[in-house]
């Protein structure tokens, strides 16, 4: 009787020490964080830098990953690519992240080779097409439609406008610059005659002499490959010097601070490529957002992050009850996310082993009474000879 009390004794003592010290048993799960907040994307990435943080907070309170906890852990590079390279060294060896929220093309692009060599997954912000191939580039995923997909929908939508002539205009930066030849391959196909590029700085005041430039060739659409602040320039001095050329805009150039920045100028003018829905929509999965944000006023680019680090999330649930909580669980894990839904914050996102796609389809905003809003959803067919570029 003696023995059976003590015994029980100690079962109660074992059972009260397991039920008091859940947080000794969870997992701090730390995730790098490569933000521009200062640099010359600063403009559109300290939004998107926000929307990570928020998200972090937000699933640490849904505890969503049974007692484990995020721990984004940002870091501001200012879009240097040898500082992207040196927080990346610092994230696998000191903090021993396998998983990490990036931004931009130059900058994720020089780390492909290493994410792939370490097998940490890499969310990035650069929607890059040549990411989505995974057998070149297993451990890079994004949740937005891929810069040519918007590239190839945009040429098409100003097909459909009855656009004889296009143009391009970009930075001298890799996000510029990448999706341009699928921008020209698919205008061919749609015998779109091509004029002479013009180059825009990210930090540009004035692009009066590209326009002029622009003018002689006289294009019915112009693609803008740049970020807001240089949108708002071209779109201004195109209204000032009248010209009737029409912009679609790749995603990081058209959001809510667009027709603040160019006024009366994108009415009519301006047109923007969305893989996500604007900040506010009214779509379920907003409300979380939105509260999230509480009182500052931010963007779509919040919204952006916001996604990622949901989709991101999913595939910590699924690597962990698989119980294969690294960086090969998690790949293994998203590559079997289909049709997941964000609640209407983008399109439903489907990852495969062969194909790093998220989605295919996206929507057109312009500008009307000094707000984007939607003027069509678009799809292109999702098609293996476009898997990488």
């Amino acid at each position: 009787m003696h023995m059976q009390r003590k015994l029980l004794v100690t079962a109660l003592a074992v059972a009260l020490c397991l039920a008091f010290t859940p947080l000794a048993m969870a997992k701090e799960i730390k995730v790098g964080g490569l933000f521009d907040i200062t640099g010359p994307t600063g403009a559109v990435g300290k939004d998107y830098a926000a929307g990570a943080v928020a998200g972090e907070k937000y699933w640490n309170q849904k505890n969503v990953l049974g007692g484990d906890m995020l721990k984004l852990i940002p870091n501001d590079y200012a879009y240097k690519i040898p500082e992207a390279v040196n927080l990346y060294k610092k994230y696998k060896d000191v903090d021993r992240v396998f998983v990490i929220q990036g931004w931009g093309t130059g900058d994720t692009n020089a780390l492909r080779p290493l994410v792939n060599k370490d097998k940490i997954v890499f969310f990035s912000a650069s929607y890059d097409g040549n990411l989505t191939d995974p057998k070149k580039n297993p451990y890079n995923f994004f949740i937005g439609t891929s810069y040519s997909t918007a590239i190839r929908l945009a040429m098409i939508y100003a097909k459909d406008q009855g656009a004889k002539k296009v143009v391009f205009i970009y930075p001298d930066h890799p996000y510029g610059k990448n999706p341009i030849p699928a921008g020209k391959d698919y205008a061919k196909k749609l015998g779109l005659q091509i004029g002479p590029d013009e180059i825009v700085n990210l930090r540009a005041i004035d692009a009066t002499s590209q326009l002029l430039n622009m003018k002689k060739f006289n294009p019915d659409f112009a693609w803008i490959g740049g970020t807001t602040p240089s949108t708002a320039v071209i779109i201004k001095d195109a209204a000032k010097h009248n010209l009737g050329t029409k912009f679609m805009i790749n995603c990081w150039g058209f959001d809510e601070n667009l027709p603040r920045l160019a006024g009366k100028a994108a009415e009519g003018r301006a047109f923007g490529m969305l893989p996500v829905a604007p900040f506010g929509a009214n779509v379920p999965g907003m409300k979380d957002v939105v509260a999230a944000a509480g009182d500052k006023p931010t963007t779509l680019h919040f919204v952006k992050s916001w996604v990622s680090m949901m989709v991101m999330v999913e595939g910590l649930k699924k690597a962990k009850a698989a119980g294969k909580l690294n960086g090969p669980g998690l790949k293994a894990a998203l590559e079997t996310i289909k049709d997941f839904n964000t609640g209407g914050l983008c399109a439903p996102i489907t990852y495969t082993s062969t194909d790093h796609r998220p989605n295919t389809s996206m929507a057109i905003g312009g500008v009307k009474d000094g707000k984007i809003y939607l003027v069509k959803d678009v799809n292109f067919p999702r098609q293996k000879a476009y898997i990488g570029w």
